[in-house]
This record gives C-alpha cells, sequence and structure tokens, in this order.
C-alpha cells in the first residue's frame, strides 16, 4: 500500500532559497535583468552572425549555435526559479520536473558538444590554414551542428526515461531552484542503480570532452609558437582566448558541481548551479561581443543604417 502511494506521487516542493521577503524581491529582480540581459545579449549575437557577410564563416556559425543553447538553458530555468523566489518555494509536478531537466541535460550536453567542435575548428584554423575551407565546408559545419543537437536530444532522452520510471519518497522536497539530476536521485526510494550507471558512462564522456579540447590547444599554442611575427601571434591568440574563457567558465562550474560533490553544502552547490544555468548565458555573449572585432564592427555597422534610416 505504501508503494502504491510513493508511485502515486503527482509533484515536487521545491526548496529555492530561503531567505527573508525583503531579500526574495531583491534576488528576483536580479535575476529578471540578467534574464533579460541573458535573452537580449545571446539574440543579438543571433541577429549579428545571420545578417551580417563578414560573420558567415564556421566560427561565428557555431557560436551563434552556443547563443541558441545558452537561451534554451535560461529559459528553461530561470522563468521558474523567479517563480520560487517570489514565492519562498513552489511546487512542480513530476512530468514538469522532467521535462525541465530533459531541456536542462539538452542544453548542458550540448554546450559540451559545441565547445569541442569550437575548438576543432580553431585548430584546423591556426594548424592547417591552407585546408581551412575545404574542411570546414558550410555542409561540414551544418552536419556537425546537426549531431551536437541529435547527440544532446538521444542522451538527455535516456536519462529522462530512466528517471521517469523512479518511484519518489515522501515528502518529496527537492532542496534546490530546479529538477537537477544529483537531488532527484537523492529523493527516490526505488533501485537508482540504471541511473546511476548511466551517469558514470556519460561522465567518461564528458572527461573525455575536455581532455580532447586540452589536446587540441596544446597544439594550437605549439603552432602559434612557432609564428616568426609577434602581430600574426597576438591575432591568433585573440581568436582563441575568447573560447578558451567560455571553455574554462564553463567546465570548472561543472567539475565542481558533479565530479566534487560530497563536500559540498545544498546552499554551495545551489549558488555553484547559478553560475552555469543562470550566469554563463549571460557571460558567453558579452565575452564573444567585447573581445571580438569582428562581432563590434558589424554591431556598429547596424547601429548606424538604423541610425540612417531613422533620420
Amino acid at each position: 500500500m505504501q508503494e502504491k502511494n510513493l508511485s502515486e506521487a503527482s509533484e515536487f516542493f521545491l526548496l529555492g532559497f530561503q531567505s527573508s521577503k525583503i531579500l526574495n524581491i531583491s534576488i528576483f529582480c536580479l535575476f529578471l535583468m540578467v534574464y533579460c540581459g541573458t535573452i537580449c545579449g545571446n539574440l543579438l549575437i543571433i541577429t549579428l552572425v545571420s545578417t551580417s557577410k563578414t560573420l558567415h564563416t564556421p566560427m561565428y556559425f557555431f557560436i551563434s549555435q552556443l547563443s541558441v543553447s545558452d537561451i534554451l538553458l535560461t529559459t528553461d530555468i530561470v522563468p521558474k526559479f523567479l517563480h520560487i523566489v517570489l514565492n519562498n518555494g513552489g511546487t512542480i509536478s513530476i512530468t514538469g520536473c522532467i521535462t525541465q531537466f530533459y531541456f536542462f541535460s539538452t542544453s548542458e550536453v550540448l554546450e559540451c558538444f559545441l565547445l569541442t567542435v569550437m575548438s576543432y575548428d580553431r585548430y584546423v584554423a591556426i594548424c592547417s590554414p591552407l585546408r581551412y575551407t575545404s574542411i570546414m565546408t558550410s555542409a561540414c559545419c551544418v552536419i556537425m551542428a546537426a549531431v551536437c543537437w541529435v547527440v544532446a536530444f538521444l542522451i538527455s532522452l535516456i536519462y529522462s526515461l530512466t528517471i521517469s520510471m523512479l518511484t519518489f519518497c515522501e515528502p518529496n522536497i527537492i532542496d534546490h531552484f530546479f529538477c537537477d539530476l544529483v537531488p532527484l536521485i537523492e529523493i527516490a526510494c526505488s533501485d537508482t542503480y540504471a541511473i546511476e550507471l548511466e551517469v558514470y558512462i556519460v561522465c567518461l564522456l564528458v572527461m573525455f570532452i575536455p581532455f580532447t579540447i586540452i589536446i587540441s590547444y596544446v597544439k594550437i599554442i605549439a603552432s602559434i609558437l612557432r609564428f616568426q611575427s609577434k602581430i600574426s601571434r597576438r591575432k591568433a591568440f585573440s581568436t582563441c582566448s575568447s573560447h578558451l574563457i567560455v571553455v574554462s567558465i564553463f567546465y570548472f562550474t561543472i567539475l565542481i558541481v558533479y565530479f566534487f560533490p560530497k563536500g559540498q553544502t545544498f546552499n554551495l552547490s545551489k549558488v555553484l548551479s547559478l553560475l552555469y544555468t543562470v550566469f554563463t548565458p549571460l557571460i558567453n555573449p558579452i565575452i564573444y561581443s567585447l573581445r571580438n572585432k569582428e562581432i563590434k564592427k558589424s554591431l556598429q555597422e547596424i547601429i548606424n543604417k538604423s541610425a540612417a534610416i531613422a533620420l
């Protein structure tokens, strides 16, 4: 009878950040501004890459794909988070929770693959510049992006289907601000062996991805150091620096949250989760726009055209 009641639970309660009403209102205003800035910044990147002919290159194509992923991630997490902050907690149906986790994991896995593809693009551009246009063709870029999306959706689907078969214990309270994998496993009272096995397999894959990025950048740096001209070296480093910063921020927070979770308090885990679910999608377009002359030039051209039309 008890097992039947557990399996018929229809919702979870997300605790979020339990604090005073004044602090919650302040947090709400802050993250509402962050969310608006994230959407506007990433839409701006997508618009610039789509409309400016100078940005019709493989690197900017993958940057625009990363912006789509960031919009998906922040839209999946932040609206519900804002509701939870205002109400000092909130309920979510089991179906809604699994759906939220599905799109969250899709965007995270997708970003892992996109960052890897972008590092390969930089590797070919710097280490084999004469073959770059023949290797990184438009068709090749579209295929690689499509593979990233399809694999991300499939991996997340497998995760989500496995989680949907778990039985969750009462009172179904999740001490987090969104439906993440670790809190869901912790409140499950049925056997979690299958989902834990899937986690280990994907973790091995995720560990392999940054390893390939490191190898790419070791070869890239070695090639750059062989350049005779200081100007060429500086230009080559500048084209890689933005991507390297984004990779470092993303994997640093992911590794701390998912690979070293035992020494963390719930509050620390939630704060670290905010970094890669809320702030990283905001930081990415800022890094790529502020450190990229071509994007700034394209933005200036659009501003000038808009001003000319207005006049």
